[in-house]
């Protein structure tokens, strides 16, 4: 897909569940790819052209039986239906039955009812979980459809456009108007709705959405079939006055040139979104759900505006690493105070990396890091800068504090100890081997993660569920329980932690350790 030029931070942390499956190689290869998003972006090998085996020339071309061949009949709605996913098993370790002993409606449900996640680790196992080649529930082809739908909004919530859009095209944007509609959604948010109107012209049934037919028809240039419809949903009242007001400017902006602007819509739709910014007055996303920040992104928005976005999306993991870093440093800040003071901390550590002399990256180390912890976009810092910090000789305070942003990054296993390492450094390099800790420090969250690695208690229920096909509803409950956790509840936080242990989940187990150590998150 061309849009996959853009990335999430989403590490692929998951294996297959202990008592389930065995650990697949994927997950034992250090080499592998950090990100589905990652692996997605990268260019397929040219398959090898394959060759039947020729026929014996000495074979008669006849069948062996006077009897008919045998056929298997099935149910349409219950054929084997195909799996829905943009990453497969090898890359995410998950199997494809992760699904399929729970139902569509009790998944949905689970998704609609998580709560905001603050640890970039459980944005992480969502997305890589939501992204996962897999069956559908109940092998049933109409609840695997359903699912998808389900899947898509979540991504779509989670700003996760780009992944959505293919996901939702995998599904088959024509197999129900539902599927047609959050494919006409996504693209809006994504300024790509042309494709979807011209999908419309061909096959109208696909929507009965007045305010989107009569966009699709302006687009078309159809404007009369686009005025009429209008005219209609005004005579018949099929739509709230606030929405046929902006359709009539849409299509009339000449009849409301000096008028006063409309008052912003109670409830935003990425309909409504881009209409407002097709009449000229593009609304401010600060408050909007995050989806809608992905548009400032654009060149045509505020540098300003790019840099709120850009962290924004960065906290929910729905921004690469290295397109935060190019927003970061695309200019000199215009002014003090706020982001200007965090973009000039970054600015004044990334020449220093990039000069090499240790200590002017000493110097800069930590206030670009309290800029960090300001925006709580730590892990993507790390993430950065981990292997040249690693092989920068820091002393004193500077080296602890680099120690810190290591157990943040993939490097996290590499962090040594020795006699003289504080004594949070050395629980946590612990913790970040897999290692049940000798002592555990006055720290956040210490007793809690100690006692995962000590005496590990997991929830069995979820272990349980996951042993009889419903694997990604346990995962999904334990991404719920590590949120708990992550607030202070210390039992919920040792059963999340020692749940993903015993599920095979150990990288998530351990990032989420260190992660809720070291993030300082309200």
């Amino acid at each position: 897909m061309i849009r996959f030029v853009r990335q999430l931070s989403v590490f692929c942390l998951i294996a297959l569940p202990l008592g389930v499956a065995a650990q697949t190689a994927a997950q034992n290869d250090r080499n592998a790819p950090l990100s589905v998003i990652d692996w997605l972006g990268e260019r397929p090998k040219t398959p090898q052209p394959t060759r039947k085996a020729p026929v014996k020339p000495d074979e008669a071309p006849v069948a062996q039986t006077a009897l008919p061949p045998v056929v298997t009949v099935a149910p349409l709605g219950k054929g084997g239906p195909r799996a829905i996913g943009l990453v497969p098993t090898k890359v995410t370790g998950l199997p494809q039955d992760v699904w399929t002993g729970s139902t569509a409606e009790d998944i949905a449900h689970q998704l609609d009812r998580l709560p905001e996640l603050h640890l970039p680790v459980a944005h992480s196992l969502l997305f890589t979980l939501l992204l996962a080649q897999a069956t559908a529930p109940q092998g049933d082809a109409k609840q695997g459809d359903a699912l998808a739908l389900a899947r898509v909004r979540t991504l779509m919530d989670a700003a996760a456009l780009d992944p959505a859009m293919s996901l939702i095209e995998q599904a088959g944007v024509e197999t129900s108007p539902d599927h047609f509609g959050l494919w006409m959604q996504v693209s809006l948010l994504l300024g790509t709705e042309d494709r979807a109107c011209l999908r419309l012209k061909d096959k109208p049934f696909l929507t009965t959405d007045y305010g989107v037919r009569i966009l699709c028809a302006a687009r078309s240039g159809e404007w009369d079939t686009a005025a009429l419809t209008l005219g209609s949903a005004q005579a018949l009242a099929l739509l709230p006055e606030s929405d046929l007001s902006l359709l009539d400017r849409f299509l009339n902006p000449d009849l409301y040139e000096g008028a006063a602007p409309l008052p912003g819509p109670r409830e935003m739709t990425p309909l409504k979104f881009r209409l407002l910014e097709a009449i000229g007055e593009p609304q401010p996303t600060r408050n909007l759900p995050a989806a809608y920040a992905v548009a400032d992104l654009r060149d045509i928005a505020g540098w300003k505006a790019q840099l709120d976005a850009a962290e924004r999306l960065t906290r929910i993991g729905a921004l690469p690493d290295n397109r935060f870093l190019g927003i970061y440093t695309d200019r000199e800040p215009a002014a003090s105070g706020g982001v200007w003071d965090r973009v000039e901390a970054l600015q004044r550590f990334d020449t220093a990396m990039s000069s090499g002399n240790t200590e002017a990256i000493a110097k800069a180390l930590r206030p670009a890091w309290r800029a960090m912890q300001q925006a709580e976009t730590e892990v993507t810092f790390a993430t950065l800068y981990a292997e040249d910090l690693q092989d920068t000789d820091l002393t004193g305070a500077s080296a602890a504090l680099r120690d810190r942003i290591l157990l943040l990054s993939p490097l996290y296993e590499q962090v040594t100890s020795t006699d003289t390492t504080p004594a949070e450094i050395a629980f946590l390099s612990q913790i970040a081997r897999g290692e049940a800790p000798k002592t555990t420090p006055d720290i956040p969250h210490a007793q809690g993660i100690a006692s995962a690695f000590t005496t590990p208690t997991p929830r069995e229920g979820l272990v349980e569920m996951a042993q009889y096909g419903q694997l990604g509803s346990a995962i999904l409950h334990t991404i719920a329980l590590l949120e708990d956790g992550a607030r202070g509840d210390t039992a919920a936080l040792r059963d999340a932690i020692s749940t993903l242990r015993a599920l095979g989940l150990e990288d998530a187990a351990r990032r989420a350790a260190l992660q809720t150590s070291l993030l300082e998150r309200d």
